[in-house]
């Protein structure tokens, strides 16, 4: 510290019109260099300066409120999209619900259509069954009938003689001819 307050004393004693030289004293010149080089520095590069930490605290200020309008416009994005992810998600339980209601009235109109079928393919198979029985129950009264007819044709045959052949049509007639004067 001495030195440099020896320095500013020493700058005083310089006879005003001398001689030009250097002076080799390293510890006398170097404060007086650097006090004159701050000096101009401050006084030529404070304008510089200052414009610099101005341009670099609009660019910062600028950044931060551009990245606060993304902010804003992320969080307004978000939820639009929550906003929507809940109505998807409204639609997707109503889907969901009425998906499961179709299924189950679809369900109960298979097995109402099921049993609707069930019971006409019963209906047939019952009408089939009836109209089989009395089929054959037609076949078997005509065979029957057959013969019958054939056995009594057989039996009046062998039974009737010319005699009662004659009897009989005389009493047909007879009964013919009553039934004529009746009416």
């Amino acid at each position: 510290m001495k030195n440099v307050t020896d320095s500013f004393v020493f700058l005083g004693q310089w006879p005003s019109a001398g001689s030009f030289g250097f002076n080799t004293d390293i510890f006398a010149t170097n404060p007086i260099n650097l006090s004159v080089v701050l000096g101009v520095l401050i006084f030529f590069g404070k304008g510089v300066l200052s414009d610099l930490l101005d341009n670099r605290k609009q660019r910062i200020l600028d950044t931060i409120r551009n990245s606060e309008e993304l902010r804003e416009g992320a969080i307004e994005q978000l939820e639009k999209a929550r906003a929507r992810l809940r109505k998807v998600e409204i639609e997707a339980d109503q889907f969901r619900t009425n998906g499961y209601s179709e299924i189950e009235r679809e369900k109960l109109n298979l097995i109402n259509s099921t049993y609707k079928t069930l019971e006409q393919l019963e209906n047939y198979k019952n009408e089939t069954i009836n109209f089989e029985q009395q089929k054959t129950i037609n076949q078997v009264r005509q065979r029957v009938f057959q013969q019958a007819l054939q056995g009594a044709l057989g039996t009046l045959n062998s039974c009737l003689t010319n005699e009662l052949h004659l009897r009989t049509i005389n009493a047909n007639l007879g009964m013919f001819g009553a039934i004529k004067e009746i009416t």
